[in-house]
């Protein structure tokens, strides 16, 4: 029995590196996320990079994220975070996240947000201070500044890096001919032409 306790106490002493794996940004990312760095410090676990964004663009909002290749120390954990400054109007358009349910956590001001179920019903709320909401894997969904100054929210993801496909973008910012996406949207040409104009892609 003693030697059972001091095999098992020898493995708790050795083992405490294995469950640690911070990300090595120069490695070769795969599926299961980076390499493991071979030394760490306590500032592997730490970010510190969550000031107020740039919402100086069209639409008046700033996502800084906390993904495992800005912070290595969630590699592996199945999560991360990342911060949202919205501007009076401002708005993070529809989009969905392909690898990862999302929760809303609100600082301050009020947001409305929502998603639509894959039934196509709809969830919808406006947020204040306090308030969490969750957004499922893979549904689209949306977050407005429906108040009358700055709102700020943090978000939590189930993965360290969920992905995001903007909507507008996935549709309007590409080379797919027009007349394909005219076809698969019902919008006119003239619709068809002034978004693509706006999202940077061609006509």
């Amino acid at each position: 029995m003693f030697r059972i306790l001091l095999l098992f106490s020898l493995f708790l002493s050795t083992s405490h590196a294995s469950d640690l794996c911070v990300a090595d940004l120069k490695g070769i990312k795969n599926p299961a996320g980076y390499p493991c760095k071979s030394k760490v410090t306590v500032n592997d676990f730490v970010f510190s990079g969550f000031k107020a964004g740039n919402t100086s663009n069209v639409f008046k909002a700033a996502l800084t994220p906390a993904f495992v290749d800005e912070f290595p120390g969630v590699n592996g954990l199945g999560f991360s975070a990342a911060r949202l400054d919205l501007d009076v109007g401002g708005i993070i358009p529809m989009h969905s996240h392909p690898s990862g349910s999302e929760l809303l956590i609100m600082v301050s001001g009020h947001i409305t947000a929502g998603f639509i179920a894959s039934d196509n019903s709809v969830f919808l709320k406006t947020l204040s201070k306090g308030d969490l909401m969750i957004f499922p894997q893979g549904l689209l969904h949306f977050q407005l500044n429906s108040g009358n100054r700055k709102a700020t929210a943090f978000f939590t993801y189930s993965s360290t890096n969920p992905g995001a496909q903007l909507l507008d973008l996935a549709l309007f910012g590409n080379n797919l001919d027009s007349i394909l996406v005219q076809k698969s949207t019902f919008l006119d040409p003239a619709q068809v032409k002034k978004l693509k104009g706006a999202f940077g892609g061609s006509y």
